[in-house]
């Protein structure tokens, strides 16, 4: 039976010794039927948040937030934008452990919900990148978890295995985890500091005039470790709206090389999600959370494409993977133009002039060309909107990062076919961005490049 809120807020006084409780009140949002929590307002204006744990689940959670707010101190604190939960004292509701932490202010948004675009989502992005720029000795200090690749790497085999052992997971499921687990392409990653547990509910909003909604608190720092980037990443399949800009904002704060497999493993995180919940089910016996998760991962298995959770060769993907690319594009062409200079600048016949043409020909030819570089450039090789073989010559290759919204490296989550605009409308707004995109691909591709010539 849940508490009173007037309960509740009588515990805070024995958590703040010479606390003046004037005022109590529901908590209205952030709870999930596990804890009683209510609000407390102090004579000084001041008001706290007080939870009680329902469970002994919910007690070690308690526990960990507890532990996870102490250790963020204040030097750490500074280097975050928003605002963090102030741990402020335990104590004991009947049996129940409770925690207090002063109150933020901010609304919610739900995942579906956050719109694309500037504002909410360019600001989740940044917050989730500050958070994973914190200094892994802030974890190390308060002795809370760390793990590398090789131990997330583990860890999600062993779940794997436990969650196959149920007899409950589709075998189309238990092979493509497995495949992912077993693929070394996914696993070079460099960890960070993370909360290994970011919901949209995390997130609390202000409102700016000129910006949109602003990220200006975080909730939710039970599960602060170090880690898989890509766990803190992993519920944008629930945000198919804003998933892409805040994937795009968030890589534009980080201050790391570039991740090729971030999303792919976002991916398999938040599938993973549902074997969790079935190895759960499983360890305490409840044959009604173990149907309920079977019947998630029998929904999740029959909604599956013919896609698997690997990297996706595309303009970032390194030497070897734009040679995959090459491999895989249709040999249609003649040889003649296979080797000529199919660009918005040049034409093969002004470059490989007959033997019959003059050398006034070869000099208008030279003459076009050095106009040409001298204007302005919408993007790094793009090809011209009327140029329909130079465009599915690079599209084809990437068609496929589409397919899954949110999970591949692709930034539209709706093919331009499916728009319902034409090709030259639906090509100058975008410019920008692809300007923005193919200089961010030259980017990456040159500093890997250049590293690896190094090595």
């Amino acid at each position: 039976m849940a508490r009173s809120p007037f309960t509740l807020v009588a515990a805070v006084t024995a958590a703040l010794p010479g606390a003046e409780v004037v005022g109590a009140r529901a908590l209205t949002s952030d709870g999930d039927g596990r804890f009683d929590s209510a609000i407390a307002t102090l004579a000084d204006g001041r008001e706290l948040v007080i939870r009680v744990a329902e469970d002994d689940v919910a007690a070690r959670e308690l526990a960990e937030e507890s532990l996870a707010l102490r250790a963020l101190t204040a030097g750490a604190r500074e280097m975050l934008p928003f605002q963090v939960p102030t741990y402020l004292g335990e104590t004991r509701v009947g049996e129940a452990r409770a925690l207090v932490a002063d109150l933020l202010p901010g609304f919610q948004i739900d995942a579906a919900h956050i719109p694309g675009g500037r504002g909410a989502a360019h600001s989740v992005g940044a917050a989730i990148a500050a958070v994973h720029a914190l200094p892994a000795s802030v974890v190390r200090a308060a002795g809370l978890t760390v793990r590398d690749a090789a131990g997330v790497r583990a860890e999600i085999q062993q779940l794997i295995d436990r969650a196959a052992s149920t007899g409950r997971v589709p075998a189309r499921l238990t092979s493509r985890w497995r495949d992912a687990a077993s693929d070394d392409e996914l696993w070079h990653f460099e960890a960070t500091v993370i909360l290994a547990g970011i919901q949209a509910p995390s997130f609390l909003f202000e409102d700016d005039p000129d910006e949109g909604p602003q990220v200006t608190g975080m909730l939710g720092w039970r599960g602060l470790t170090v880690g898989d980037p890509a766990e803190d990443l992993a519920w944008l399949s629930g945000a198919p709206e804003a998933a892409d800009d805040i994937h795009g904002a968030y890589v534009a704060a980080s201050g790391r090389a570039t991740d090729d497999a971030l999303r792919v493993r976002a991916r398999l995180h938040a599938e993973l999600e549902f074997a969790r919940w079935l190895v759960h089910g499983h360890d305490l016996r409840r044959p009604d959370i173990v149907d309920d998760a079977a019947a998630l991962l029998e929904s999740l298995s029959d909604g599956l494409r013919s896609d698997d959770l690997r990297v996706v060769a595309a303009y970032t993907g390194g030497v070897d993977s734009a040679l995959d690319v090459l491999d895989r594009t249709p040999d249609t062409v003649p040889a003649v133009a296979d080797t000529s200079m199919q660009t918005d600048a040049y034409r093969p016949e002004d470059l490989w002039p007959g033997e019959d043409e003059s050398d006034a020909e070869v000099g208008e030819a030279d003459e076009a060309t050095t106009e040409a570089d001298d204007a302005p450039s919408v993007g790094h090789d793009a090809p011209r909107e009327d140029d329909d073989s130079s465009s599915s010559q690079w599209e084809q290759p990437t068609q496929d990062l589409s397919d899954i919204a949110g999970v591949r490296g692709s930034n539209h989550s709706v093919p331009q076919a499916e728009t319902g605009t034409d090709d030259a409308s639906a090509a100058q707004p975008s410019d920008i961005d692809s300007a923005e995109e193919a200089q961010r691909a030259a980017r990456a591709a040159l500093q890997r490049w250049t590293n690896s010539a190094s090595e």
